[in-house]
């Protein structure tokens, strides 16, 4: 055990000077899933820093995320992404908003284009307006269409490029 700190970079190209990301983890603020294995989340966060660096990408990655799962947050609006439950109580699956990042990731997929989707969909002016089951139904539904048209979901994500510049 202990707290790890590794350095990466990344390198868009030979003449590129390079991007460079710290990642650090220890048990304090890792999910209790993955105790034991700090090393390899600490460079995993390391890598995905440099990443997201070298091309743009303005959300975290779902390790980063997932990190504090188990530590509920007093300030959070329960009605933000929430965590999915079961009808008895105990948490049964991934919170939505590791759900939505994954897809991000996965699809290569604008965070941006998507939030302004995602408010269009569930027919708020905010995110944090929308309502937990309007959310899920969001995530399943870009679940859905990313896997059986991505081409299709781009064309309709690219629809929403002039509220991106307004919005920034």
């Amino acid at each position: 055990m202990g707290r790890w700190v590794f350095k990466a970079t990344a390198y868009k190209s030979q003449a590129c000077k390079g991007f460079v990301g710290y990642g650090d983890a220890d048990p304090s603020n890792v999910s209790p899933l993955v105790h034991g294995a700090e090393m390899r989340v600490a460079e995993t966060r390391a890598v995905n820093r440099a990443l997201r660096k070298a091309y743009g990408i303005g959300i975290c990655s779902v390790e980063e995320i997932g990190a504090f799962a188990g530590q509920p947050d007093s300030r959070s609006d329960s009605r933000k992404l929430p965590q999915a439950t079961s009808g008895d109580g105990n948490h049964g699956g991934p919170k939505v908003r590791d759900r939505l990042c994954q897809l991000i990731r996965q699809h290569q997929l604008d965070p941006n284009l998507v939030k302004a989707y995602a408010t269009d969909f569930c027919g708020t002016k905010t995110l944090r307006e929308a309502t937990r089951e309007q959310v899920e139904n969001f995530v399943t539904h870009l679940a859905d269409w990313a896997e059986k048209d991505r081409n299709a979901l781009l064309c309709q994500l690219n629809s929403y490029l002039g509220q991106k510049e307004g919005a920034a």
